[in-house]
């Protein structure tokens, strides 16, 4: 099978694929923020949720409904930071995602990455693990929202967790996008072979 990419090439379409895929699972994982309500474990994402407060008509009570999902808006995700959060990082998963099947395809199909291809794919990888790592660093700035304070014992502010702590998806989606900007950047420079001159 032709390939169009060399051995460090290679190496880096498979690390691609794995930053990419950490990216984009912790993005969609609703385990960035830990904490707890009624005494039910609560956790967020940038637009999910699990475990959430519900009217019971039957009791006439608040009670914890145990179970994940998206806010029912946009507009429902509780702060603007974290909107903004949400889009610069969903954007930055997708082009991580698009270098990374790039790359994969680079490795079956001769011609079609040559070192300028490379490199442009490359930056794109730097942009998109910018773009994650800045929605990264926006999220702290929505724990002041009142969803968040309730679960974090009203003591949470901006980049103050209060009794709350950070989940898993979020080292996750920041390891990737750093795993995308410094590595896979660098090793994006070596990933093409020399396209070959016609003489005509």
């Amino acid at each position: 099978m032709a390939s169009s990419l060399t051995c460090t090439g290679v190496i880096w379409a498979l690390l691609s694929l794995l930053c990419a895929a950490a990216s984009c699972v912790g993005f969609f994982m609703p385990y960035w923020l830990l904490g707890t309500q009624m005494d039910k474990p609560v956790s967020f994402g940038t637009f999910r949720r699990c475990s959430y407060p519900v009217r019971d008509e039957e009791k006439q009570a608040t009670v914890m409904l145990e179970q994940c999902g998206r806010y029912a808006s946009f507009n429902g995700i509780p702060s603007l930071e974290w909107r903004i959060c949400t889009v610069v990082t969903g954007v930055g998963c997708g082009l991580l995602l698009l270098v990374a099947l790039t790359a994969l395809m680079g490795c079956c199909i001769s011609d079609l990455i040559s070192r300028t291809i490379g490199r442009v794919a490359g930056g794109i990888q730097f942009v998109g693990g910018l773009l994650i790592g800045s929605g990264c660093a926006l999220y702290p700035l929505g724990w002041d929202s009142e969803e968040v304070q309730q679960t974090c014992n009203n003591s949470s502010d901006q980049f103050q967790l209060g009794s709350c702590q950070i989940g898993w998806a979020y080292y996750c989606t920041g390891a990737g996008a750093a795993v995308a900007m410094l590595l896979c950047t660098w090793l994006s420079c070596f990933a093409g072979k020399k396209q070959k001159q016609y003489p005509y």
